[in-house]
């Protein structure tokens, strides 16, 4: 397989991946709309960082035919589908946005896959979905129907969508859980940018729950080892151990992708200040609505996948990465 199609390839994850991708020798076409919802010209540097190898198509994945086109076009053996509007707090002042971006542009791409069907879709999920669920560490295969925003549902009913077409039409689809993935090239509306930037700038940081979140934070090139990882575990119909999630009607597969760890916010924080060499004033705050208290990973299903541990990135090292190059943009 040597051609893939990233959905969201200027966001985060996306230029992670893409870059990871290119480097193994891959031909990838990535989509993005350079969304608003955060600075789109962070968006255009991360894709001027992709060379050889890489068609940039701007677009909306909600488009209609705009990804079937592409897939006709192009023929991806792989499609890695990472494209959405993210955000828990955004989605409770914006849910339309969640609608458009989650759950069209995730129906358009499975009707293009329906019209030119890829060897494997990789499709991303949250961890998120797990809501108010207190069985930790999360598995894949426990019971997740307590979202509490409503990015997590539209997440939640993207997994839902990929099983109906992996049934309906045997496309297989692994959908991938993210825990709170952080480091270099981040996104600005996320804890670790804002509270570096805040930091910096000697402001006071908001610390919500009163510093009491725990959050199984994923260091980016791990997460990416994961997802290069799996994009030859195609789910087929015999489960790789008693802790497959792989359903028994469709070649459709969760899998989580996380650190294993949960990291107390206090502790974060304190890792921010020591790559800072500063300290932080702390603005104690209750939890926020459709935040969750804690999150964290069961990873024994990745590992049975990969044949191996995933790299875990110490979180000291990880935010030091960040704070690095954070400095080398402001400067």
């Amino acid at each position: 397989m040597t051609t893939a199609l990233v959905t969201g390839s200027a966001g985060f994850i996306g230029y992670h991946l893409c870059d990871r991708l290119l480097s193994l020798g891959w031909t990838v076409i990535g989509v993005d709309n350079l969304s608003e919802y955060y600075d789109p010209d962070l968006k255009r540097r991360r894709h001027a960082r992709l060379g050889k190898g890489f068609t940039p198509i701007i677009g909306d994945i909600a488009t209609p035919g705009l990804l079937t086109d592409l897939m006709g076009a192009h023929a991806p053996q792989v499609v890695i589908h990472l494209a959405a509007q993210a955000g828990v707090r955004h989605s409770i002042e914006a849910p339309r946005d969640y609608v458009e971006a989650n759950l069209l542009g995730t129906y358009e791409l499975l009707e293009a896959a329906r019209a030119h069907p890829p060897k494997h879709m990789l499709m991303a999920s949250t961890s998120s979905v797990y809501g108010a669920g207190t069985d930790m560490p999360y598995r894949e295969v426990q019971k997740a129907d307590a979202q509490m925003s409503f990015y997590a549902a539209t997440k939640k009913a993207n997994e839902a969508m990929a099983h109906s077409y992996a049934h309906l039409y045997a496309l297989p689809i692994t959908m991938f859980r993210f825990f709170t993935v952080y480091g270099p090239w981040g996104r600005p509306d996320m804890a670790l940018f804002r509270f570096v930037r805040a930091i910096e700038a000697g402001e006071a940081i908001d610390v919500y729950n009163h510093g009491r979140m725990r959050r199984d934070f994923t260091f980016v090139s791990d997460l990416v080892a994961g997802l290069t990882g799996l994009i030859d575990r195609i789910p087929g119909d015999t489960p790789v151990s008693e802790r497959d999630s792989l359903s028994p009607v469709a070649p459709h597969r969760i899998v989580n992708i996380g650190n294993g760890e949960p990291v107390e916010l206090g502790r974060f924080i304190n890792a921010i200040e020591a790559a800072l060499g500063k300290t932080a004033r702390r603005n104690l705050m209750d939890m926020q609505p459709g935040d969750v208290p804690a999150t964290w990973a069961d990873t024994g299903l990745l590992t049975d996948l990969l044949g191996h541990p995933l790299p875990r990135t110490d979180i000291q090292d990880g935010v030091r990465a960040f704070v690095d190059w954070y400095r080398a943009e402001q400067a």
